[in-house]
């Protein structure tokens, strides 16, 4: 009796033609044989069911899924994700090894066939590592920093701006509000300051809808679920209903880029190179030169716009969860205040200045960064020629998925890591100690471009909220607003909440 013979005396299929049978079973065989192997020396990992992977088994926290599969196969995984391989990195020593140890190796850019049509190549996000990316990320930073990102110059600019905000708070009159809004138009402010040279009213409508529409990908589950899984697969993007939601993104855009675009052409009217006003006169400066074709309109148009949604979201969404600290552990905040006060008063003017005598408020804000860790994938790296890391072989073009929220939560580094404890980075004398392991901004020549603005905004508007104000829950909704949860894919973004600002 042959082995297809057996095959049909257990399931019972005697009698039935043979032939269809031993093609399919054959066709099954070959496909979970393919679907299963792994390349010679890779690194252990789940590989899932044939076509979808481990999506089906990640859930909607797939870094916290990744980071429990640790146990199993360790900080260096090859997880199948859709029809490819995704490196995963679980902890703080892989993460390094990779990305600052061999950067020319780990600093690719997985294609994104959905934002390559938006984009047309432009950009940085997107832009693999290479010629390109270093001369456009070398301008980026050289030009930010001419125009204060890092100064004194800009800590006048967000000073002025929080007493903007503080006014906005104030005009709430004490009753519970959202102040998520208003939040992401202050920090949205200091960015359109350097990239456009002017700032927009809160009441401005038509702003408030391209903010909201900008921000699309991160607010909108759907829309950034979709956005993660199309980096993986990126075939969805033409079926129902992932096509839909691609289309209702498209639009979003192009209501930006009309908005960005107009304000190009206005600073192109207006240029003199003698004058330089801001990000978008710079570069159209190197645009009339004409020696670097990289520097071109779409370029241009591109970089301010991932500008834009990234010196808004990361940093508004940050302090979105600060306020959530306050509101969930209020002892902490009783503490913020009275350091605040005791160092800077209560009619003094926050600066960085007052950073390094001010421990407690160091450690909040770090342990408010490792807590609630706002790009807990980071962005998608991939290898740009095969690698060797641990020993193991990763071909060239691998996805990899440095695992940030793994190394924020690594109970082999940190004690209860699920608690939120600021006083976990001051020391017995008082002091802050700052950790290594705290990696918001990501490591490598891809971090994050505007981590010095960032980290300016976040110790300015917290001291000066707080100094200010006194936050609470809104009691009418009975309940503390959810902190465990929030949309999330590439950024992990609180839900909408209410809160009461009482004025000190």
């Amino acid at each position: 009796m042959g082995i297809f013979d057996y095959i049909y005396d257990f399931w019972g299929l005697t009698g039935l033609p043979n032939a269809g049978l031993e093609i399919s079973l054959i066709t099954f065989v070959l496909l979970s044989i393919y679907w299963y192997r792994r390349p010679a020396n890779s690194p252990p990992g789940p590989r899932g069911i044939p076509f979808f992977g481990m999506y089906p088994f990640v859930g909607k926290f797939m870094e916290r899924t990744m980071a429990k599969w640790k146990k199993t196969y360790g900080p260096v995984m090859l997880v199948r994700m859709g029809l490819q391989d995704m490196l995963v990195l679980n902890n703080f020593e892989s993460i390094y090894q990779a990305l600052v140890k061999q950067p020319t190796k780990f600093s690719g850019r997985p294609r994104s066939p959905l934002l390559e049509e938006l984009t047309q190549g432009g950009g940085m996000a997107v832009t693999d590592y290479g010629p390109l990316w270093k001369s456009q990320r070398k301008f980026g930073v050289t030009t930010l920093r001419g125009f204060g990102v890092g100064k004194k110059s800009m800590e006048s600019r967000v000073s002025e701006e929080i007493s903007y905000l503080n006014e906005a708070i104030r005009s709430e009159n004490g009753k519970a509000f959202n102040i998520s809004n208003v939040l992401h138009k202050a920090i949205s402010n200091n960015i359109c300051n350097v990239t456009f040279g002017k700032r927009y009213d809160y009441d401005d409508k038509f702003f408030e809808d391209v903010l909201h529409k900008l921000l699309t990908g991160f607010e909108n589950q759907a829309v950034a679920f979709v956005i993660r899984i199309l980096t993986l697969a990126p075939w969805l993007r033409k079926v129902p209903p992932v096509s839909s939601i691609c289309e209702m993104f498209k639009s979003d855009f192009a209501v930006v880029f009309e908005f960005l675009q107009d304000i190009i052409n206005q600073h192109e009217e207006s240029y003199d190179q003698e004058d330089l006003r801001d990000f978008i006169d710079a570069f159209l400066k190197e645009m009339k030169k004409g020696k670097d074709k990289n520097f071109s309109g779409n370029q241009l148009l591109q970089y301010i716009r991932e500008l834009f949604i990234a010196g808004t979201e990361t940093t508004a969404s940050t302090l979105n969860w600060a306020l959530l600290c306050l509101l969930h552990f209020p002892e902490s905040q009783k503490k913020l205040r009275e350091e605040v006060l005791n160092v800077i008063g209560a009619e003094g003017v926050a600066s960085m200045s007052h950073k390094p005598s001010m421990p407690f408020t160091n450690a909040f804000i770090q342990e408010l960064m490792r807590y609630r860790t706002l790009a807990p994938l980071s962005l998608f790296h991939k290898t740009n020629e095969d690698a060797e890391l641990f020993g193991y072989f990763i071909p060239k073009n691998t996805v990899v998925a440095p695992n940030i929220w793994a190394v924020h939560n690594d109970s082999e580094y940190w004690k209860e890591p699920e608690k939120f404890q600021p006083e976990r980075f001051i020391n017995d004398k008082g002091e802050f100690v700052a950790s290594s392991h705290v990696i918001p901004f990501s490591v490598g020549p891809r971090y994050c471009l505007g981590e010095q603005l960032a980290r300016m905004e976040v110790f300015l508007f917290l001291v000066s909220m707080v100094q200010k104000f006194e936050f609470s829950p809104d009691l009418d909704d009975g309940k503390l607003p959810v902190i465990d949860d929030g949309v999330n894919s590439t950024a992990f973004i609180p839900h909408l909440y209410s809160l009461v600002a009482k004025e000190i």
